[in-house]
């Protein structure tokens, strides 16, 4: 290991089989990108990932239905499993005794039952770790801060993400639940850094995951991705990490070829220069698909509109193409342009303003001409069409 390379002072804890956190190795995991239910697919994901190293896969469950579609695939595989929950924390008792552990979002909690307390809800989450000897992530994600903490914080939104996650580590502590860990993700890698370090301060004990969310389509994608670990590994920051790539679903075990790459070169003291201007003109944050997504066609959209907008490189405009409603209005809020993509059509916005639902063959004409007003508004400039 370099000598540049701080130890870790976090505590170990324990996800079925495997140890994270202190002196224990860093381990990489990614995640499925099929729909659940889909058995044939998902399995073969699976075994990508199993195949590619990864040392935990987490598969999201919405419904009951996506319950028993992990309950088989649970026989199926004896991989290291991480669930989650998305949007429906009540599914923890019935989705705990296929997995190794659970993964909520602090932000999707108010969504169910607003008559009981977000303490409540977390208790029930840890009733059912509890007794099945799970370990939880607390992942807080900066498109879905619970509004609670985005109303305290509006002018610093990683001081939202880090005092969500430091509350709940607060309600953990209190419940004598020990085996625990965090993420704080962002889709811009000074935020993972500057979020991940604050954390560490307040918290040097707990775990953390570290991954750059929707860093979008390689190579810009690892480069995002390798900036935050840079950063962080080298100061013993970061016990398990998360490469989030848009690529096709055979395509998966890349993340974990990637992750352990990167690791590799920070272990033996190799760090990676970054152009001076990389990420001052356009820059493209897509979400790296999942089992929410509705239409397969969102990674070949994101690769479409990567293609279509090379016309406009040299411009500061951030472009978000998200694949589900979960995430996708919440993190294309902050984006100059956004595209959260359903079933049968595309929305896209303008920050927070939604412009129109677009079916998917119109989208990129629809996405160009609010490129060009924008480029026009902004740097009274006008692009040449393009044939």
């Amino acid at each position: 290991m370099s000598a540049n390379i701080k130890p870790r002072t976090t505590r170990k804890i324990k996800v079925g089989t495997l140890t994270l956190g202190g002196d224990s190795p860093i381990a990489v995991q990614s995640m499925t990108a099929t729909r659940t239910q889909d058995l044939k697919a998902t399995a073969r994901q699976i075994e990508i990932l199993e195949k590619a190293g990864a040392d935990i896969i987490r598969i999201a469950v919405d419904s009951k239905e996506d319950v028993e579609a992990l309950k088989i695939l649970r026989q199926g595989s004896k991989a290291i499993f991480s669930v989650d929950l998305q949007e429906n924390y009540r599914l923890a008792p019935i989705v705990a005794p296929y997995v190794n552990k659970i993964r909520y979002n602090p932000g999707h909690l108010w969504h169910l039952d607003k008559d009981k307390t977000i303490r409540e809800k977390v208790e029930f989450i840890v009733n059912a770790a509890r007794e099945h000897d799970l370990a939880i992530r607390i992942g807080v994600n900066c498109g879905s801060v619970d509004p609670d903490y985005k109303a305290r914080y509006p002018d610093d939104s990683i001081e939202a993400m880090v005092r969500s996650a430091v509350d709940h580590c607060a309600m953990m502590d209190e419940l004598g639940f020990e085996n625990y860990c965090v993420s704080l993700k962002d889709s811009d890698s000074s935020k993972v850094i500057e979020g991940n370090r604050r954390f560490a301060e307040l918290r040097p004990d707990v775990p953390l995951h570290l991954g750059v969310t929707e860093a979008g389509m390689p190579p810009e994608g690892i480069i995002k991705t390798r900036i935050a670990f840079e950063q962080l590994i080298p100061a013993g920051i970061g016990d398990t990490i998360r490469v989030s790539l848009t690529v096709p679903d055979d395509d998966k075990g890349q993340e974990i070829d990637v992750g352990r790459s990167i690791l590799d070169d920070i272990d033996n003291g190799r760090f990676r220069s970054v152009p001076e201007n990389f990420l001052e003109g356009l820059n493209i944050i897509a979400c790296p698909s999942c089992s929410r997504v509705e239409n397969g066609k969102f990674v070949e959209l994101a690769q479409d509109v990567r293609r279509m907008t090379e016309y406009a490189e040299k411009y500061k405009i951030t472009i978000a193409v998200m694949g589900c409603r979960v995430n996708g209005p919440g993190e294309t809020d902050d984006a100059d342009l956004g595209l959260w993509c359903g079933p049968a059509h595309v929305n896209l916005k303008k920050k927070t303003e939604t412009v129109g639902a677009f079916g998917y063959d119109e989208i990129l004409g629809k996405l160009k001409e609010e490129l060009d007003k924008l480029i026009e508004d902004r740097y009274g400039a006008k692009e040449p069409s393009i044939p």
